[in-house]
């Protein structure tokens, strides 16, 4: 058993709390039983699990968390990319939370079959924050890269402003739905290129916008909901 706070392995799992080191060495860490049941359940080996009260004491593995209250288990993994494709996908531009990041890989997990492609300015979705948020989705549908003019398929960029309600798009797949930051939006560039501008109709009275991880969410439901509407009809 590890008793020692100067062990290697205590000190890997610190250091990939930094973004650089996640870079250089493509490893990133989870923390909890049910983080790693899911890497498990997704066919990722660890390069490291470590238990406490089996493999180190509780609270050197509780020292080394990037959690609040700690973890019992602690694995290291190696990172995983995924292609950009599928019927109905996701694009972020500009989404530096990575709390929320990892939201929109859990709802597009939820709701779509191609990966949350991430743009310039993103969060890392590794980053502890990221996977946590993601609630295991980061393991079965890892996360794509690439620019907004490599995407392949229709999109629709999602703003405030636009006049046309989400609803009312009727696109054939693929489809790619694009988010930019909640204060910042999308750039001038994707909604110039995007195949359709739309928005998410809100209550009269209510707030002006909606968290980029809620309305992600909202509009993989509405798109999904569509796409079925048109296959039940064809």
């Amino acid at each position: 058993m590890i008793t020692s706070s100067d062990n290697q392995h205590l000190k890997a799992i610190r250091k990939l709390q930094a973004r650089r080191e996640r870079r250089r060495s493509g490893m990133f860490v989870a923390e909890g039983e049910d983080l790693v049941e899911a890497a498990e359940r997704a066919g990722f080996e660890p390069e490291l699990v470590l238990r406490a009260g089996v493999d180190v004491e509780d609270e050197l593995l509780a020292s080394a968390s990037a959690l609040g209250s700690g973890a019992r288990v602690v694995g290291i993994y190696r990172q995983r990319w995924s292609e950009p494709g599928g019927d109905l996908s996701v694009y972020l531009h500009g989404v530096g939370d990575p709390g929320n990041v990892g939201a929109v890989l859990r709802s597009a997990h939820a709701f779509a079959d191609g990966p949350v492609i991430l743009g310039p300015g993103c969060a890392d979705p590794f980053s502890p924050k990221a996977v946590r948020a993601s609630m295991g989705s980061v393991f079965a549908r890892p996360p794509a890269r690439a620019p907004f003019e490599r995407l392949a398929g229709r999109t629709i960029a999602l703003e405030h402003a636009s006049e046309r309600e989400l609803e009312s798009v009727t696109l054939g797949a693929p489809v790619v739905l694009c988010l930019g930051s909640e204060r910042g939006g999308l750039p001038e560039s994707v909604l110039a290129g995007a195949t359709v501008r739309a928005s998410i109709p809100l209550r009269a009275g209510g707030p002006d916008s909606l968290n980029v991880a809620m309305a992600a969410t909202v509009a993989l439901y509405e798109r999904s909901r569509s796409a079925n509407r048109m296959a039940d009809r064809a």
